[in-house]
C-alpha cells in the first residue's frame, strides 16, 4: 500500500495543471476544516449514519462537497506506463481527501451512507489511511459484502478488513469473493488469514461440491485458498480431493450470492 505521499505524487504525475491545483486547493480545505464536531452521528450497525439531521445545520463542509465532486476534477486520459497508482484517479483523490480531513468514523459512515457506489467505494479504500479506533468501521466492510457490486466487495477487502473482519465474516468474505468473480488478489493477506483455517477449508470443500453437484465451474483461486489452509495444519478437515478431483463443464454463467442490494443511490456516479 502506497503511503498518501505516495499516492499523492502518483495521482499529481497524471493530472494536467488545472487537476494539480484543485487537488492542492482540496487538500489544503480538508486539512484545515476535517471533521465538524457534531456533523456526523455514530454508525449503525448496518453500517448507516444514524440520520440525515446529524450533519451540521450549515451543510456539508467544503471538502465533503469536493469529495463528491472529484470525478469531475481529476481525470486522466493517458495513464502513465507503469503508474503504481493502485486506484483510479477519482478514488485515490477522495482517499487523500479523507486522509487531509481525518475523517473520524462517524464521518466515514456518513459519507458512505449517503454517497454513490465510487464513493462508497473509496470510504472502503480510505479505511487503512484513517485513524480509526479498532473496528470502528467495520459495520460498513460488512455493507458492502452484503451487495452484489463486484467493485464494492472488493474495496471491502483490502487492509482494513484483513486486520479488523472476525474469522467467521473474514470467510464469509473469501466465500463472496469466489461466487462473484472477486480474484483472489483484491484480498489483502488471504494466504496469512486462510493459512491453517480448517473452517475455512470445510466450507470450502463444500462449496465446491455445491457447484460441482450443480454442474457448475468451481472458481480456480478455490484450490489456491484451500491448500493455503492444509499450510501449516494437518486437522481434521473434509477431505480436499473432493475439491481438485471434481469435474465441470468447461463454461457455465457464473452465480450470484441471493442477497439484497442496499438502497438505491441518490446520485449518479463521478
Amino acid at each position: 500500500m502506497l503511503t498518501p505521499a505516495e499516492l499523492r505524487a502518483a495521482v499529481e504525475r497524471r493530472l494536467d495543471e488545472a487537476g494539480r491545483a484543485w487537488l492542492d486547493r482540496a487538500l489544503t480545505e480538508a486539512a484545515k476544516s476535517g471533521p465538524q464536531a457534531g456533523d456526523s452521528g455514530p454508525a449503525s450497525a448496518s453500517g448507516s449514519a444514524s440520520s440525515p439531521a446529524s450533519a451540521s445545520a450549515s451543510g456539508p463542509a467544503r471538502w465533503e462537497l469536493d469529495f463528491a465532486s472529484a470525478g469531475r476534477h481529476v481525470r486522466s486520459a493517458r495513464p502513465a506506463p507503469g503508474d503504481p497508482t493502485p486506484h483510479d484517479l477519482p478514488d485515490a483523490a477522495r482517499i487523500l481527501l479523507l486522509h487531509a480531513a481525518d475523517a473520524d468514523a462517524p464521518t466515514a459512515a456518513r459519507l458512505y451512507a449517503r454517497g454513490t457506489g465510487a464513493e462508497r467505494r473509496a470510504v472502503l479504500l480510505a479505511l487503512p489511511y484513517l485513524r480509526l479506533d479498532a473496528a470502528d468501521a467495520v459495520p460498513l466492510v460488512e455493507d458492502a459484502l452484503r451487495t452484489n457490486d463486484t467493485r464494492l466487495v472488493a474495496a471491502a477487502v483490502g487492509p482494513y478488513a484483513a486486520r479488523h473482519l472476525s474469522p467467521h465474516s473474514w470467510r464469509q468474505a473469501v466465500l463472496k469473493c469466489l461466487f462473484t468473480g472477486v480474484p483472489l488478489t483484491a484480498v489483502a493477506e488471504w494466504e496469512r488469514r486462510a493459512r491453517g483455517d480448517a473452517e475455512l477449508a470445510r466450507m470450502l470443500t463444500d462449496y465446491a461440491g455445491e457447484r460441482t453437484a450443480a454442474g457448475r465451474p468451481v472458481p480456480a483461486d478455490l484450490d489456491r485458498v484451500l491448500a493455503q489452509t492444509a499450510q501449516t495444519a494437518q486437522t481434521a478437515q473434509t477431505s480436499p480431493t473432493a475439491a481438485t478431483s471434481r469435474t465441470a463443464p468447461a463454461a457455465a454463467t457464473s452465480p450470484t450470492a441471493p442477497t439484497a442490494p442496499t438502497r438505491a443511490l441518490t446520485r449518479e456516479e463521478s
